[in-house]
């Protein structure tokens, strides 16, 4: 019997740290991951019965430059027999106007998405016309864009999405919602706007990071999630675990049980959208570690799925 305990999991956001290969200046003020490794080992470990059958590697922004090493690295872990990932979220500069070299460099990588972290750079910079242009090249290529943005920088979210049509973006962290701050309305007006934008899909993923210490509980987080599912609808989200940055609040098991907890009363076939079927979909994942066979009902005509050991 199939109950939301046993859905398997593909994890959209699975962060890899080797700091005895490169320094990760973003980690300095995060007590619990400063300084600290974590490996495909480490993650096997946290993962332990939790169901998260398959992983897309998310960049991790090793500092400037050495993310391209990053790729490199994370693909050939990929490759290995009994490697959980099955496909790579590279890192990227599209403001550069040698992003078109760039693109072509990854000719040959398990590439499904490229993503630029943005809540820390100016406003402006989404918003540029060589930014655009070059986010807009993803589309032929069929590579999606993770945006990463603040909830205050949500309305760049839905303008870089109106400028790009053709291109499929995944929102992540259900907007960076100021969870702590309580300011949930402002939140909720501004992720509307996003789910009026029918190319941006919304990762399920990192908000326990963004509670108060001690906060981090299902009754908290629960109307974020059922939020994001109410505005973009059960075919525009994917679920993802965000380690080893989760682990700040609650461990990555704990994660899992709340979003099964969540969804439990919802039918199958909803659970295994946001589970696993939306991001094969989406990401446009053609090779599966771990995973079932996904019934091609669930992923629409044309989109089979094969499944590898």
């Amino acid at each position: 019997m199939v109950t939301s305990q046993t859905i398997p999991i593909l994890d959209t956001h699975q962060h890899l740290v080797y700091a005895e290969r490169w320094p990760y200046s973003w980690t300095a003020s995060i007590p619990a991951l400063a300084g600290k490794s974590f490996t495909v080992d480490d993650y096997r470990q946290d993962i332990a019965g939790a169901g998260i059958a398959a992983t897309l590697f998310m960049e991790t922004t090793p500092d400037d430059s050495l993310w391209i090493e990053e790729t490199r690295h994370v693909a050939r872990l990929s490759a290995e027999p009994e490697s959980l990932i099955s496909g790579l979220i590279a890192n990227c500069r599209p403001e550069n106007d040698n992003f078109e070299a760039y693109l072509d460099s990854l000719d040959g990588l398990p590439i499904v998405g490229l993503r630029r972290i943005l809540h820390v750079e100016p406003d402006e910079v989404s918003q540029q016309p060589r930014f655009v242009k070059n986010v807009g090249l993803l589309a032929a290529r069929g590579w999606t864009f993770d945006i990463c943005m603040f909830q205050r920088q949500l309305p760049l979210a839905a303008a870089l999405a109106g400028k790009c049509p053709d291109v499929q973006f995944v929102l992540d962290h259900c907007g960076v919602p100021d969870i702590a701050a309580g300011n949930f309305d402002d939140w909720r007006q501004k992720i509307r706007q996003v789910a009026e934008m029918p190319n941006v899909a919304c990762k399920i993923s990192g908000i326990l990071a963004y509670c108060k210490p001690g906060d981090a509980t299902t009754a908290t987080v629960r109307p974020y999630v059922e939020y994001c599912l109410e505005v973009f609808g059960w075919d525009r989200v994917v679920w993802g675990s965000d380690w080893p940055v989760c682990r700040i609040h609650v461990p990555l098991s704990r994660w899992v049980e709340i979003t099964r907890g969540i969804i439990a009363g919802e039918s199958e076939e909803n659970q295994r959208k946001l589970l696993y079927a939306n991001a094969i979909r989406l990401y446009r994942v053609s090779r599966l570690r771990g995973c079932p066979e996904t019934p091609l009902s669930l992923l629409g005509e044309g989109q089979g799925v094969r499944a590898v050991d």
